[in-house]
């Protein structure tokens, strides 16, 4: 019997504290480039490289729904949020490896900036024999790595053709021609506390819960 698989699939982890512009236009953008049927957007609930968030799991879990309301490319992993325990991409991953079977196509979204600190992860070495890496531009980063050990293993499983992507079920690496969305979640807090945030960074829905909800205001 063959195996059907549901097309090119991609994961979309983080703190989405809260989730902007900047986290879902690349994604949309890369999606297009690559043809991702589908995003999962992952978000976390004790990232292990950065300070916990400042709204609470179920107010990050809201914003994240209300943003990608009418948005069919995308829906919602709550595993991680479920966890009291540090998120580590690679359990994920290999869980949900597990889950979809072996032939699944399976991609992880990544930033310039988390690629090029990807050996500092938790079992890293065995991220591609789970999913393709899909990386989006970051202003301001480097497009190579420092270290020559690591822009051979970059070398290696880099591909420009997309249909390796859908096609087989992980280990290449793609560099996406991504827009530069030169915004954080730390400055949107900021403005926020300040009052002057620019509404066109946030989808409206979220905008009208954070301030329902009072949030990042000291």
């Amino acid at each position: 019997m063959t195996f059907k698989h549901k097309g090119l699939q991609a994961l979309f982890g983080g703190t989405f504290d809260p989730i902007h512009y900047g986290h879902l236009r690349p994604v949309e953008a890369l999606a297009k480039q690559v043809g991702l049927q589908k995003v999962i957007l992952l978000p976390n609930h004790v990232p292990p490289h950065r300070p916990q968030p400042e709204a609470s799991p179920a107010q990050r879990l809201e914003m994240v729904r209300l943003a990608i309301q009418d948005q069919p490319l995308f829906t919602i992993d709550t595993r991680e949020l479920e966890r009291n325990s540090p998120s580590y991409t690679i359990e994920t991953l290999t869980a949900l490896r597990k889950e979809m079977g072996p032939e699944q196509p399976l991609a992880f979204i990544i930033g310039q900036d988390s690629l090029l600190s990807i050996n500092t992860w938790h079992g890293w070495e065995q991220l591609l024999d789970n999913c393709h890496l899909l990386v989006c531009s970051r202003p301001g980063y480097a497009a190579n790595f420092s270290e020559p050990q690591m822009q051979a293993w970059l070398n290696k499983h880099k591909t420009d053709d997309t249909n390796k992507l859908s096609q087989t079920p992980n280990g290449y690496i793609f560099l996406g021609d991504t827009p530069l969305v030169d915004i954080s979640a730390t400055e949107i807090r900021n403005n926020l506390n300040n009052g002057n945030v620019n509404e066109n960074l946030i989808p409206a829905a979220v905008m009208a819960y954070i301030k329902q909800q009072h949030l990042y205001q000291n």
